[in-house]
C-alpha cells in the first residue's frame, strides 16, 4: 500500500504540471531584452523628435528651404519699336512656354501620347528630349505658346493630371506691319535677342532685364508662395523710327506690283525726307513674314536698299553736270557737241543711243547723252570730280548704322584710267545703294545742304553741311525737269498738279567678262516738288524681264504712283497745276 500512494501522487502532480506553462530561464532572458530594446528604440525616438523640435528647428527649416525655395526670373517686356507717328511696329505679348520635369513625367506612352499630339511632335521625340535631360528637373518641351495652344496645354495637364508639366510665363514678339515693314523692322530669336534689321542694330536700346525673386516651390516645382524680391525688372526702351506708316504701304503696294508685272529678280524703294534726312519709306523686293517661319532663303532677309550696291548709269550724270557747272567753265545753255553720236577714249568707245549733234547742258540731262556727260567730265581733272564725288557721300556710309550697311565703292582718283575718268560721267565704274543715290539726290533737293540719312524720328532737323552751291543745286533741278517732259527719258514719272525734277538709268549688270547684253537695272530718281523740294524717292528694279527694260518704263510708273499719293497725304502744297502739267502726266514714252 505504501508503495501505491506514491506512484499515485507522482501521477496526480504529473496531470496538475501538463496543465500550467514552466518558464525556463533562458526565454526570460530574451523578453527582457527584447522589452529594453523597445523601450531604448522608443527613448531615441522620443528624443529625436524633442531634438527636432527643439535644438535643430532653424538647421530644418533652412534645408526645407533650400529645396523648395528657388530664384525664379521676373520677364520684362522687350522695347516697342514704333513708326514716326506713335504706331506699333514692333510689340512684346504674353507669351507662355510648356516645360516638364523629366524626373517626374513619366516617358511612357499613355502619358506622353496626348502631350505630344498638342505639341504636334511625336511619342519618340519626346522621349529623347526627356531622356537627354534625365539629369535635371528642367527643360522647355516649346518656347513661346500661341495662346490657343496655352489653352490647350492647360486643360490637357488639368484633363489628363500629367504630372511634372507647367507653364512659364514669358513675352513674344510680334509685328503688326508683317512683311511690308520686316527689312527695316526685322526679328528677334526665341529668346528676345535681335538678329536683323532695327531689332539688331539697337539691340542695348531694346533689351530688357529680366528681375528674380525667391519663391517657394511645392512638390510639382509650382509655386506657392512669394518670399522676396531680389531684383527689379527693367523695361526695354521704345524707339521710334522715321517710317510713316501710310507712305510705306504705298510704297510696298506699288514696288511688288512693278516687280511682279515685269517679272523681276528684285526691287528697292526709298523716301526721303529732303529737310531732316530722316527716311519715311524703305522697301524691298523679295520679302519674308517676321511673324511666320524663318525657314525662308536667307537672301529674303537682307535689306537690298542700303546692303546691295549697283553700278547707278544715268543716274549719275546730273552730279557730272554739276561737277561742271561748279568749275564755273559751263551753264545750263552752254552748247556741246556730241558729232558723231560717239566718242573714243584710248582704245574704247562711248556712244549714245543715237547722234544727237550739238546740245546744250540742258540736253545733256534731258535726252540722257553719255557723250555729253563724257566731254564734261573728261574736262574736269580727276582729283576734283573725285572729291566732289566724295563729298556727296559715294563711297561712305549714310550715317543710318544700319547692319550690313555697304559703303559702295569710289576708286581713289590716282588708279583712274582715261576710260574710268571718262565712265565715272553716266555711273560705271562706281558702285552705290538705293540709299547712297537717295541722299546724293537730297544734296541737289536741299539747295546743296547734305545731311545724314536717319531711321529714327528727329525731334528737329539736323543743320547739315553745304557741299555745293545753292546756285548750283537749282539749276540741276531745273534740267533735271526736263527729263520729266514730254521730250524726256521719263513722262511717265509726272505727277499731276506738282513738278517733277528727276533723272532715268538703264543699266546693263555686270558679268564676268563684261556687261550682260540681256540683264539690266531699270532705275528712277526724283524729287517732288521741284520748286520747294521737300521728299526724294528712289526706285531700282531688277532685272526686268521682256521688252520694257527703261528705267522711265520701269521704274518711274512706280515714282509717279507712289510720289502722287505721298505728296497728297503729308498734305504738300501743289505747285504746279496748269492743264499743260495735267495733259502731260497722261503721256507715255521710253527712257
Amino acid at each position: 500500500m505504501r508503495s501505491e500512494r506514491p506512484k499515485q501522487q507522482r501521477k496526480k502532480s504529473a496531470r496538475a504540471g501538463a496543465g500550467k506553462a514552466v518558464a525556463l530561464p533562458r526565454y526570460r532572458a530574451r523578453t527582457w531584452t527584447l522589452l529594453l530594446l523597445l523601450g531604448l528604440a522608443g527613448t531615441l525616438l522620443i528624443w529625436r523628435a524633442v531634438h527636432q523640435q527643439i535644438f535643430e528647428t532653424d538647421f530644418l527649416q533652412d534645408q526645407g528651404e533650400r529645396r523648395h525655395l528657388r530664384g525664379v526670373e521676373v520677364p520684362a517686356h522687350r522695347g516697342m519699336i514704333t513708326d514716326r507717328d506713335g504706331d506699333p511696329l514692333a510689340i512684346s505679348t504674353p507669351a507662355d512656354s510648356v516645360w516638364a520635369n523629366p524626373r517626374v513625367l513619366a516617358p511612357d506612352s499613355h502619358t506622353l501620347a496626348p502631350l505630344a499630339k498638342a505639341l504636334d511632335s511625336s511619342v519618340e521625340d519626346l522621349r529623347q528630349l526627356l531622356a537627354s535631360r534625365s539629369d535635371r528637373s528642367f527643360v522647355y518641351l516649346r518656347r513661346r505658346l500661341t495662346p490657343d495652344l496655352t489653352n490647350k496645354i492647360n486643360k490637357l495637364v488639368r484633363e489628363k493630371a500629367i504630372p511634372g508639366v507647367g507653364l512659364d510665363r514669358g513675352f513674344r514678339r510680334y509685328y503688326p506691319g508683317g512683311e511690308v515693314f520686316s527689312h527695316v523692322v526685322g526679328f528677334t530669336d526665341i529668346d528676345d535677342t535681335g538678329q536683323e534689321g532695327v531689332e539688331l542694330a539697337y539691340q542695348q536700346w531694346l533689351q530688357s532685364i529680366p528681375g528674380k525673386k525667391l519663391v517657394i516651390r511645392d512638390g510639382h516645382a509650382r509655386a506657392v508662395q512669394n518670399i522676396e524680391s531680389i531684383r527689379a525688372p527693367v523695361e526695354g526702351r521704345d524707339l521710334a523710327l522715321s517710317l510713316d506708316r501710310r507712305l510705306q504701304y504705298l510704297a510696298y503696294r506699288e514696288l511688288k506690283s512693278a516687280v511682279k508685272q515685269h517679272g523681276a529678280k528684285a526691287g528697292s524703294a526709298i523716301i526721303l525726307d529732303v529737310r531732316s534726312g530722316e527716311i519715311l519709306a524703305m522697301v524691298n523686293r523679295p520679302s519674308y513674314n517676321p511673324n511666320g517661319s524663318k525657314d525662308v532663303k536667307r537672301s529674303y532677309f537682307r535689306n537690298r536698299a542700303v546692303t546691295d550696291v549697283f553700278e547707278p548709269g544715268s543716274t549719275m550724270k546730273p552730279f557730272t553736270i554739276a561737277a561742271g557747272l561748279e568749275t564755273g567753265r559751263y551753264r545750263p545753255d552752254t552748247r556741246i557737241d556730241t558729232n558723231p553720236g560717239f566718242i573714243t577714249v584710248g582704245r574704247n568707245r562711248v556712244k549714245d543711243h543715237h547722234n544727237l549733234g550739238v546740245i546744250d547742258v540742258t540736253t545733256v540731262i534731258q535726252r540722257s547723252s553719255n557723250v555729253g556727260a563724257t566731254k564734261i567730265a573728261m574736262d574736269i581733272p580727276p582729283e576734283t570730280l573725285w572729291r566732289f564725288y566724295d563729298r556727296l557721300g559715294f563711297g561712305s556710309p549714310t550715317g543710318v548704322s544700319f547692319p550690313g550697311e555697304s559703303d559702295g565703292q569710289l576708286t581713289p582718283y590716282k588708279r583712274w584710267a582715261d576710260i574710268d575718268h571718262a565712265t565715272l560721267a553716266f555711273g560705271y565704274g562706281l558702285s552705290v545703294t538705293t540709299l547712297q543715290l537717295a541722299q546724293a539726290y537730297a544734296v541737289l533737293a536741299a539747295d546743296g545742304v547734305k545731311r545724314p540719312a536717319s531711321l529714327l524720328r528727329l525731334d528737329k532737323p539736323v543743320q547739315g553741311e553745304p557741299v555745293l552751291a545753292k546756285e548750283t543745286a537749282r539749276a540741276v533741278r531745273r534740267m533735271m525737269e526736263t527729263v520729266v517732259s514730254p521730250e524726256g527719258t521719263a513722262p511717265q514719272a509726272a505727277v499731276i498738279g506738282y513738278r517733277v525734277a528727276g533723272k532715268t538709268g538703264t543699266v546693263r549688270k555686270s558679268v564676268p567678262g563684261g556687261y550682260s547684253k540681256d540683264r539690266y537695272l531699270s532705275i528712277f530718281a526724283g524729287i517732288a516738288p521741284a520748286s520747294a523740294p521737300r521728299l526724294v524717292m528712289v526706285v531700282v528694279i531688277d532685272e526686268p524681264k521682256g521688252k520694257q527694260y527703261y528705267g522711265g518704263q520701269v521704274a518711274a510708273p512706280v515714282f509717279s504712283r507712289v510720289m502722287s499719293g505721298a505728296l497728297r497725304l503729308l498734305n504738300i502744297t501743289p505747285d504746279d497745276l496748269s492743264p499743260k502739267d495735267v495733259r502731260m502726266a497722261a503721256v507715255g514714252g521710253e527712257g
